[in-house]
């Protein structure tokens, strides 16, 4: 057997292996410190939906947040289940708009899929961790109001059936839920204003009015690309900051998947929330990775006039 001398134990130039580890940890502190209490408002969507792995990654990311004093709101879509789901039923999959033009038929099947199926996984995910997760939809006590929503193709409004318009939000249910310790998982359907039926509402949109209405510190977008592209298709680099302002002149510009997306966190930072981020949630733990680091990844969107180094401005560190 060797026995190490006292003085080889107390060496100053013996690295220890979980020296980096502890590293990681203190360079999120002040990431800590910032976002403690904060609402954070989630949008899951992407690979990150359909990867097993980037599944499990997304729940244990969620929790992470939870536990570090924060109060994270998940809010989900479904399309590639809501497709294949229409097609198990024969329904064709049409879009306008980029929206999916929505029967009474299909409005059924969205419903089922979102509420039944997507939000189950999710909640049974997340509640791996602990009894942390209650799903619930913008039906639920009145969280999400609509109307049908009208979009323009070529200067006429077309109707794409029943495709809904937030028109209202109801914190009350999510906020009690947050209040006692818990993370909503909210499915993008909303409540008619004007009838007894229900709307599909886009996930992007949800999500932003929600982060608004809650007067959220932080919306991330999950998304299948690293953020926002400087030239595409000329340049893969990505545009690590931009102002509301900066955002509003691109969005003509923009491919019409990221469109809602960047629509989103243009609501989001004009009504109220601190950042809205667009992150690649191919990624595992993209979600960590934002939050807690001083490089952080993908696009952040800022209200005019935030100075460079605030709200968690990336490679600046704290302000």
């Amino acid at each position: 057997m060797t026995v190490n001398h006292p003085e080889e134990r107390k060496s100053p130039t013996r690295k220890h292996t979980a020296l980096p580890k502890a590293q990681i940890l203190i360079e999120a502190l002040p990431w800590l410190t910032r976002h403690h209490g904060k609402t954070v408002v989630i949008k899951f969507g992407g690979n990150a939906m359909v990867d097993e792995e980037l599944k499990n990654a997304f729940a244990q990311d969620v929790v992470f947040l939870r536990h570090a004093g924060l109060k994270p709101v998940v809010v989900h879509g479904g399309g590639p289940q809501i497709s294949a789901a229409l097609d198990r039923h024969g329904i064709v999959s049409e879009f306008k708009a980029g929206l999916r033009v929505t029967t009474e038929d299909a409005m059924d099947v969205v419903r089922m899929v979102l509420a039944g199926q997507v939000q189950r996984e999710l909640v049974g995910l997340l509640n791996r961790h602990g009894p942390f997760a209650v799903g619930l939809t913008g039906e639920d006590a009145h969280t999400l109001t609509a109307t049908r929503h009208r979009p323009e193709i070529d200067g006429e409004p077309v109707d794409i059936g029943r495709v809904g318009e937030i028109t209202e939000i109801d914190t009350g249910a999510i906020e009690a839920l947050l209040a006692d310790g818990r993370i909503p998982v909210v499915s993008s359907i909303a409540r008619s204003q004007d009838d007894h039926h229900v709307y599909n509402v886009n996930a992007d949109t949800a999500a932003a009015a929600l982060a608004a209405a809650l007067d959220a510190e932080t919306l991330m977008v999950l998304t299948d690309v690293e953020g926002l592209y400087e030239d595409w298709p000329h340049s893969d680099e990505v545009i690590s900051r931009l102002t509301a302002s900066q955002l509003e002149k691109l969005l003509p510009e923009l491919s019409s998947g990221m469109v809602p997306k960047m629509e989103g966190c243009l609501h989001a930072v004009r009504n109220g929330v601190t950042t809205a981020r667009v992150i690649d949630g191919r990624v595992q733990h993209s979600i960590l990775l934002e939050i807690f680091t001083d490089e952080g990844i993908g696009t952040m969107v800022v209200p005019d006039g935030t100075p460079h180094g605030q709200h968690g401005q990336h490679g600046q560190g704290e302000s």
